[in-house]
């Protein structure tokens, strides 16, 4: 059971630990437990479906080319610790750490991940989701936003992440071998064929 906790008088919450949550966390729901907190996602607009559409097929297909490891879409829960428990919208796993994943989740950060902005969960994106992600290991954290148009990719230096790319048309992973995007092609509205650019990149 969660455990009870209490800012005021009659104004309680409950606390729950990576372990009651995916008791608790059955397939074909969607959450995270942020600091104990449990948070459902919500629907998305079609300007972040398509652009998540996009870079997932585009991502998938260049690492099964290479053969670089897995990459997965919001399903996989991510046990970070023992009050964060996140379904990132994309993570990507090398090969080595595929070989460490348990049946029911996978028990630690990924190599690289992407969160596409929505109104109602942005603050928990680059707030305290950013700070587990840096604390607990991730390489490289892109953070899209199909409304604006801000999108900012960051990586690791030493225990903390930096932003790269700032402004440039050319976006080259840090930590996927090899891959990379131009940043117009993240327009939801005027996304390229994903064959068309999987073969951009493997012309360079």
């Amino acid at each position: 059971m969660p455990t009870q906790v209490s800012i005021a008088k009659g104004f309680n919450y409950d606390l729950w630990t990576a372990d009651e949550f995916l008791d608790w966390l059955e397939p074909g729901v969607f959450a995270d437990l942020i600091g104990g907190e449990k948070f459902m996602h919500s629907p998305v607009s079609l300007a972040h479906g398509n652009l998540t559409n996009f870079l997932d097929r585009l991502l998938a297909a260049y690492i099964e080319k290479h053969q670089l490891g897995v990459l997965y879409r919001e399903a996989i829960a991510l046990r970070l610790s023992q009050r964060n428990v996140f379904m990132p919208d994309l993570a990507f796993f090398t090969e080595t750490q595929a070989r460490k994943f348990l049946a029911s989740h996978i028990p630690f950060a990924p190599t690289w991940v992407c969160e596409v902005l929505s109104p109602r969960t942005a603050d928990r994106d680059v707030g305290p989701k950013f700070a587990a992600y840096e604390e607990y290991g991730v390489q490289e954290y892109w953070i899209l936003d199909p409304e604006s148009l801000e999108h900012r990719f960051y990586h690791r230096i030493g225990d903390i992440f930096q932003e790269f790319s700032a402004g440039e048309e050319m976006i080259r992973s840090q930590s996927i071998s090899g891959f990379w995007i131009r940043r117009s092609w993240l327009l939801p509205t005027q996304l390229p064929r994903v064959t068309d650019a999987l073969a951009e990149i493997g012309r360079e």
